[in-house]
């Protein structure tokens, strides 16, 4: 008796890549928060892990805890998450021209883990804010900073004047604006490899 091999008819289902997106603010009402998650859903066949940071509520970083406690597990966490995704959407608060400090604590806490914060995933970075700088100042810090080390840090984006630019239905309303993220979420997409 002999036997063949038929080839499946069904389609082979595709690995969804999965996105990381969450806001550099501990705020229940966080303008970044609103931007991030919008943009993160304009990417089709992708699965979204939204994370808050309220939820890795850590001591303030000091290398004295380090050295007495180890590293928080909160940061560990926090870490897998990104080492779980195939890319990351962060939209990031500016405090006083910087990270916001409930970003900060956590930064600082992860960055003790292992050197490449974000694991070379593909990191779209943004901010929006109230005024016309649209988070201009930590942009310039994040982006500095992490472009050294990291080799696919696309963008940054940034959103002026968040409430005459964005809309809770319809999302970004400047044309220009929308025609800039787009294109940047093109260039994220084709980075990512699931």
């Amino acid at each position: 008796m002999t036997f063949s091999l038929v080839e499946s008819t069904k389609p082979k289902k595709m690995k969804k890549a999965k996105i990381l997106v969450f806001a550099g603010s501990n705020s229940r009402n966080s303008i970044n928060d609103k931007l991030a998650i919008w943009t993160a859903n304009q990417l089709k066949d992708v699965d979204l892990n939204h994370i808050d940071l309220n939820d890795y509520e850590m001591p303030l970083y000091s290398i004295d805890r380090e050295n007495t406690n180890g590293i928080h597990e909160l940061a560990y966490k926090f870490k897998e998450q990104i080492k779980e995704a195939d890319g990351v959407i962060l939209s990031l608060a500016e405090h006083n021209s910087s990270y916001s400090v409930a970003f900060k604590n956590v930064y600082d806490w992860i960055s003790r883990i292992e050197k490449l914060i974000w694991c070379e995933k593909p990191l779209l970075l943004m901010a929006t804010a109230p005024g016309g700088r649209g988070g201009a100042s930590v942009l310039d810090a994040a982006y500095s900073r992490w472009s050294r080390s990291e080799k696919d840090i696309i963008g940054p984006f940034s959103l002026p004047n968040f409430s005459a630019n964005f809309d809770s239905n319809n999302g970004l309303i400047d044309p220009e604006k929308k025609a800039e993220l787009f294109r940047l979420l093109e260039e994220f997409k084709n980075k990512i490899n699931p």
